[in-house]
């Protein structure tokens, strides 16, 4: 299984999952910092934090199922799917941490919001995880060169959308 979304050969999507990942950790801490007792304009930061990871998240999911499209049936696809599944929740719980804060005057964080954070972020380490174990399963056997000899092997086009033959 090779995916349809590629720079340089690799898969866009595993890259792509790592900014939401790191922009809702980022926005934990500065609520935790907010609850915490400092400055109002860290809970500020720390929603726009959130905002922002869920439109990453939505770029990621996008690409996850552009490549769960030809995972076939099989021990790779419930993989697939279940880590599709586990991002989407903790996207969810922190967009429902997101959507309570909207309309609140400085969207500063509580302590049952910064629960909320805390138990998505939870769900989204089991979410690297099985991001790891589908690496691992894609890659059986596939050998890159590293170091120095990588920059010698890149031509032409580094971004790809492969099209399937019908």
């Amino acid at each position: 299984m090779e995916s349809r979304l590629r720079v340089q050969g690799n898969p866009i999507q595993p890259m792509l999952v790592t900014f939401p990942f790191g922009l809702f950790v980022s926005a934990a801490v500065f609520d935790l910092a907010d609850v915490a007792g400092g400055p109002a304009f860290l809970g500020e930061v720390g929603y726009w934090s959130a905002v922002a990871a869920l439109v990453a998240a939505a770029l990621a999911t996008v690409a996850g199922m552009v490549d769960l499209w030809d995972v076939r049936a099989g021990r790779t696809r419930r993989t697939a799917v279940t880590f599709n599944l586990v991002n989407a929740a903790m996207a969810g719980l922190f967009l429902l941490a997101c959507l309570i804060r909207a309309h609140a005057p400085q969207r500063g964080a509580t302590g049952a919001l910064l629960a909320t954070e805390l138990l998505a972020l939870a769900v989204g380490a089991v979410g690297v995880w099985l991001g790891a174990r589908l690496m691992r399963q894609f890659d059986r056997g596939r050998v890159e060169p590293s170091g120095f000899e990588a920059l010698g092997t890149v031509t032409g086009s580094t971004v790809e959308i492969v099209r399937r033959p019908a």
